[in-house]
């Protein structure tokens, strides 16, 4: 080899000798210039770990949770200001930027990337945190990983949360739970379905034991305005599950299955208004017909799937299919329940079905007494009586309006008291 670098500098043609000459310096000074980065890279990466989550994946919200629970972040001067996490609370989360800090005796590092140009359908700008820091076991990586969720069900049981899906499950921070207490039924049906959800909470083993996938579904149908979604705010609210509420008019098959993947346990998927499965069905129809004729069946179908919603097969896949879910609760509410395919009515899929229909006697008379506690049985019976209310939606709206009739009256009985005692006075 040296003896061919000899040869070829050794040459009669000075001038391509002395090209040759530079390009053998300059290519040595190249290498040598990028040995010491090449080296440093090579070192960081045999004595580091690396772990990146995105903003598409529920556990970015979890890692920003559990940003705010740490001291450390009260030392970071380049923050962010964040109204995601605590509702109207004002939150202060990294920036933008890379940072350090020390957790379980390790130092740490973390990167936090935005992309500012909206990108894809949804057009939204991209986020990424990637935490590095030393070792080269993963089990420390794991155990930093199952702090993360630990402090996100720490801070889910805390009280019920509302999610709609929109390429990615987002936490509905307007949403506030009604209290069990405020939805009144009919005598006798909230105690027994409380017992049935304690008894499916406290049955776990024994699903196992039988074989039988352990979820449970529950239909509540009637008309409008009977409380069918309060129902279920109420109940998740009083066993600290969350609500992943399910459009399926906006969904496919495709999307409905991600959706459903990304669920934890312990929580409440909501499909509300089930029954309209039936008008998508329709235009499915209508549209595979006008398909052309050199297409193949399979490609009409999953076109129509994805462009009129979700079809009876890929809802009845999640519910007890390959696909079905652990430990979660599907509810359902309907206002036809004449609409639905008996397939998805049958033991398994709907496990537990509950009529809430015209509102009965004893329901008003223990919603009047709770907006009116002073109030006896007669002087319910007697409202009842001059006001026609079909569903307790509508006479909650009578009583609304008669608290806010009964307020300024009361003021002014009282201010008149007021000005006779000091008067004698």
């Amino acid at each position: 080899m040296f003896a061919f670098i000899h040869h070829l500098l050794g040459g009669q043609n000075q001038f391509a000798s002395g090209g040759l000459l530079l390009m053998l310096i300059g290519s040595v000074g190249v290498f040598l210039r990028a040995l010491p980065e090449y080296l440093w890279s090579l070192i960081v990466q045999q004595t580091t770990m690396t772990i990146t989550v995105k903003d598409d994946d529920a556990a970015f919200q979890w890692v920003k949770e559990w940003f705010l629970e740490q001291n450390f972040l009260k030392r970071v001067r380049r923050v962010d200001l964040d109204t995601t996490l605590r509702g109207t609370e004002m939150a202060l989360i990294p920036a933008p930027g890379l940072h350090f800090f020390w957790h379980g005796r390790r130092p740490f590092w973390v990167r936090f990337t935005r992309s500012e140009d909206a990108k894809g359908r949804s057009q939204r700008r991209t986020e990424s945190l990637t935490f590095q820091t030393l070792g080269r076991h993963q089990r420390f990586l794991k155990s930093f990983v199952s702090e993360i969720v630990a402090c996100h069900h720490r801070n889910d049981s805390m009280g019920a949360s509302l999610h709609v899906y929109d390429d990615y499950w987002v936490c509905v921070q307007a949403y506030s739970p009604r209290l069990l207490e405020s939805v009144v039924l009919k005598t006798g049906e909230k105690e027994h379905l409380i017992k049935d959800l304690q008894r499916f909470q406290a049955g776990r083993q024994r699903y196992r034991q039988l074989g039988v996938p352990y979820h449970r579904g529950y239909l509540l149908y009637g008309p409008p305005g009977t409380g069918k979604t309060s129902l279920v705010s109420g109940l998740a609210a009083t066993f600290g599950m969350p609500i992943y509420a399910v459009n399926l008019t906006e969904m496919s098959d495709r999307s409905l299955k991600a959706a459903v993947n990304d669920i934890p346990e312990r929580s409440v998927i909501l499909f509300e208004d089930i029954d309209c499965m039936r008008a998508g069905h329709r235009r499915a129809e209508r549209s595979a017909g006008q398909q052309e004729q050199g297409s193949t069946d399979r490609e009409t179908k999953s076109e129509t799937s994805d462009r009129f919603g979700v079809t009876l097969s890929g809802l009845l896949n999640v519910l007890d299919g390959f696909h079905a879910p652990e430990n979660v609760i599907f509810v359902m509410t309907t206002n036809d329940v004449d609409a639905l395919d008996p397939a998805l009515l049958r033991p398994g899929r709907i496990d537990y079905k509950l009529f809430m229909g015209r509102a009965v006697l004893t329901q008003k008379i223990e919603l009047y007494r709770r907006f009116f506690p002073e109030a006896s049985t007669a002087e319910a019976q007697h409202f009842i009586e001059a006001h026609e209310a079909e569903t307790m939606a509508e006479f909650q709206g009578l009583l609304l309006r008669l608290e806010q009739e009964a307020t300024p009256l009361a003021t002014q009985l009282l201010n008149e008291v007021l000005d006779q005692e000091e008067q004698y006075a």
